[in-house]
């Protein structure tokens, strides 16, 4: 019996011994993980996004005058096909200082013509010196100005009056300016003017920074 004992007591020391062994090996190895500095995380690699382009201005409104005619008045018959055909005087404000030139479109908005999405032109100028306020009364005929200005109408390269019947309501003659940072490099001269038009219209189209508008009525008096 104390033999047997004797043998079950050196088994239990032994395995008191292991144990108490395999504690302090965990206890080293949980001591060592915690005195080892921790491996700084690789920060993600920033995509390299695309430069953004200037924000454009907004689109200034500027502000379009007549000495002839009021906005939404009736315009003088000297300046209809019926009087003398002579352009009315005209005078802005309000341009961008981008300004580089100018562009008159003078339509009826009345008279459609082609397949309806087009009105009948009376007069487009172009390339306008950008430090122009005003273009004058009776603007002479010719296809292109010494200071470069160029012009085109319906039947021309000349302002052409207002022509609306008198048996009708008073068409609408509407007086556009643009505002362009840039020269248009279209021909007055060479095209057919409703292709010298569409070729202008696209050529500044991305150019605009500013506009203003006028209005003007007529009809030819009752005989």
């Amino acid at each position: 019996m104390s033999a047997t004992m004797t043998t079950v007591q050196r088994m239990v020391q032994r395995t008191l011994r292991g144990l108490i062994a395999a504690t302090a090996l965990c206890t080293a190895s949980d001591v060592f993980a915690q005195a080892r500095p921790a491996t700084p995380a690789t920060p993600p690699t920033a995509t390299p996004q695309p430069a953004r382009a200037p924000a454009r201005a907004p689109m200034r409104v500027m502000t379009l005058t007549s000495s002839a005619f009021t906005d939404g008045g009736m315009m003088p018959a000297r300046s209809a096909q019926a009087g003398r055909d002579v352009s009315p005087a005209l005078s802005w404000s309000g341009a961008p200082d981008s300004t580089r030139s100018f562009v008159l479109l003078v339509h009826d908005a009345d008279a459609a013509i082609g397949d309806g999405t087009d009105d009948l032109l009376h007069w487009m100028v172009w390339n306008i010196p950008g430090n122009a306020t005003a273009l004058p009364e009776g603007v002479p005929q010719g296809a292109q100005a010494a200071n470069g200005m160029r012009q085109i109408s319906g039947t021309g390269p000349y302002y052409r009056g207002p022509a609306a019947p008198a048996t009708g309501p008073a068409h609408h003659y509407v007086f556009e300016l643009y505002a362009l940072d840039a020269m248009v490099n279209v021909a007055p001269t060479g095209m057919s003017p409703p292709l010298t038009r569409r070729d202008v219209m696209a050529a500044m189209a991305s150019h605009i920074r500013g506009k203003g508008v006028l209005v003007g009525l007529y009809r030819r008096p009752a005989p």
